[in-house]
């Protein structure tokens, strides 16, 4: 079967980010893809806090919801919504959270980013934890791929999470990752967790310059259970996929049976 990342460039305005999300749902579906995974925060990217905070839904109710199930089952395939903002507990923060839906449009996961990232270098100050409330959960679902587990962005950076989704074919990673932190870490973390789960990984990513000057890493990529990079975009906005290989998981599984030696 056919896995798709989809990378996007996203701005502030939900609607316009709603079309250029169909159209690489699309063009996904109309090469084969039976699963599509879109990136972090793909419907406004770089809006203000209080612009997010308006765009909040409640689960199962919204606009944001509503399309990605209809994209899901107009075009028949798996849809791991990247991320949107939900109403947290905090009235003043909000949910950084990501839907699964099947092929036809049912959703079967909710997963909600537990780790918040905070970075500061001097021109660059990042700091998620002033306006979005963490996860608690670790989200793992089965899927025709097998069982998958879904992070966010700087969750990669935590294996411990990883391993807590037990035996996974498949690990999906909305992302937006910064230009300065991607190019340092991006592939090594990617390929790390594909290495140490002996799973399919698929990360898709924010790529390029965003209308409001942020600048995020791109390089959406699909990695196979011996950590090679099997599809990889640089920037822009764009699909690429990868034939998904139940048999690799089992090559890889038996050949390195490093799943079954773990101690701790």
């Amino acid at each position: 079967m056919k896995i798709a990342a989809i990378q996007m460039v996203s701005g502030p305005e939900i609607d316009a980010n709603l079309v250029e999300a169909a159209r690489l749902i699309a063009q996904a579906a109309e090469e084969g893809a039976k699963l599509a995974v879109l990136p972090e925060y793909f419907p406004m990217i770089g809006a203000r806090d209080v612009d997010r905070l308006e765009a909040r839904e409640a689960e199962g109710s919204g606009p944001i919801q509503d399309f990605l199930s209809g994209m899901a089952r107009r075009h028949r395939l798996w849809i791991v919504g990247g991320s949107l903002p939900l109403h947290a507990e905090n009235t003043e923060k909000s949910r950084n959270t990501c839907f699964v839906y099947d092929d036809f449009g049912l959703q079967r996961a909710r997963y909600d980013k537990i780790h918040l990232f905070s970075f500061e270098n001097g021109a660059e100050r990042y700091e998620e934890g002033l306006c979005i409330e963490a996860g608690e959960d670790v989200s793992v679902c089965d899927t025709p791929f097998g069982k998958m587990g879904i992070a966010i962005c700087y969750d990669l950076r935590f294996p411990e999470l990883f391993r807590k989704m037990g035996e996974v074919a498949l690990i999906v990673v909305p992302a937006a990752f910064t230009q300065t932190t991607g190019l340092a870490h991006w592939e090594l973390l990617l390929r790390s967790r594909a290495v140490e789960n002996q799973c399919y990984v698929i990360a898709s990513a924010q790529g390029g310059l965003h209308p409001t000057g942020r600048r995020t890493y791109g390089n959406s990529m699909i990695v196979d259970p011996w950590g090679e990079i099997v599809a990889r975009m640089d920037k822009g906005a764009g699909i690429i996929m990868a034939q998904f290989d139940a048999s690799r998981i089992v090559d890889v599984r038996s050949s390195l049976p490093a799943l079954r030696h773990r101690k701790l």
